[in-house]
């Protein structure tokens, strides 16, 4: 298991690629698009807005609590646990196996916030991963070399436990 210490937390705090108030606002560059969604709130939209992402990563919750929005996905399940401030070896095998068998709905017994940085690591250049953030909106970001370099150095300020 990765544990991401307090004194690295803020570093999170930043969006890891192009925040949009709203999802209407980016819809339009996501056409055509390979899309993964990490939060119940983000599925939900996209969901809503006729643009089913490939995987799916949610927790049940939103912002500490409980979310009634859950996808009901015919989708293949994968069921993992991950703490607060932690990634697991299974959560991080469930994205690397989502991502080699898409389509996958991947429901996280804790939380799911820091999936966005080991999927961004497994995910294929060029497909889009968009998150929530708290109180501001959505963030999109385009798998690229430099944003799998920026995941390896975001990973790297975890301590293994």
């Amino acid at each position: 298991m990765f544990y991401l210490p307090e004194e690295h937390r803020e570093q999170f705090k930043e969006p890891f690629g192009t925040l949009f108030p709203e999802l209407e606002e980016a819809l339009p560059s996501l056409e055509g698009k390979t899309l993964y969604a990490v939060g119940d709130v983000v599925t939900h939209n996209l969901l809503a807005a006729g643009r089913p992402p490939e995987i799916a990563v949610i927790d049940g919750y939103t912002m500490r609590a409980p979310c009634n929005r859950t996808p009901l996905f015919l989708y293949r399940r994968i069921r993992v646990k991950n703490q607060a401030g932690t990634l697991t070896e299974d959560l991080i095998g469930a994205l690397e196996d989502a991502v080699e068998n898409p389509p996958a709905l991947i429901t996280v017994d804790g939380e799911e916030d820091l999936a966005v940085i080991p999927l961004a690591l497994a995910a294929p250049e060029g497909t889009v991963i968009l998150y929530g953030q708290p109180g501001e909106g959505v963030v999109v970001c385009t798998v690229t070399p430099a944003l799998k370099e920026a995941a390896k150095y975001l990973l790297s300020l975890f301590v293994r436990v």
